[in-house]
């Protein structure tokens, strides 16, 4: 499959769609999910027109998995979880929903049920809160 451009992440990225971001810096954005799976649930993207894993060269990866793991240190102080579920799936079958390579940074808490994609718009106040907790840690 070739990379679509009008997929939603690279809508956001041209800033034809609005998002809650969290960092914004040369080679990639983080943003609250819209759909989150828990409190914290933050999305990071590179700005390479990439659908998956693969279309990545090996710098862009590096890039991607250094912030996502930047943002993932943030979020775990931000919303003190019992633990961090890292999440990037390839391809339709492997649950993969928007193509557009992203990793997924969900806190998981004590109780939860573990689910992969939430069915639930979020309320936008209660994302911009999280967001702001997130990038204050990253300050």
């Amino acid at each position: 499959m070739a990379y679509d451009s009008s997929n939603i992440f690279a809508r956001i990225l041209r800033g034809e769609l609005p998002a809650h971001v969290v960092l914004d810096e040369e080679h990639c954005l983080a943003f609250m999910d819209v759909m989150p799976q828990s409190p914290g649930h933050t999305l990071i993207i590179p700005r390479t027109p990439a659908e998956n894993v693969f279309d990545l060269s090996d710098d862009e990866l590096s890039a991607l998995i250094v912030t996502t793991r930047r943002v993932a240190v943030a979020v775990k102080a931000a919303f003190s979880p019992g633990g961090i579920m890292l999440l990037q799936l390839n391809g339709a079958d492997a649950g993969q929903s928007v193509f557009h390579i992203h990793f997924h940074v969900v806190p998981r808490y004590d109780g939860e049920g573990l689910k992969f994609h939430a069915r639930e718009m979020a309320d936008p106040e209660v994302l911009a809160g999280h967001a702001e907790q997130i990038r204050a840690q990253l300050n």
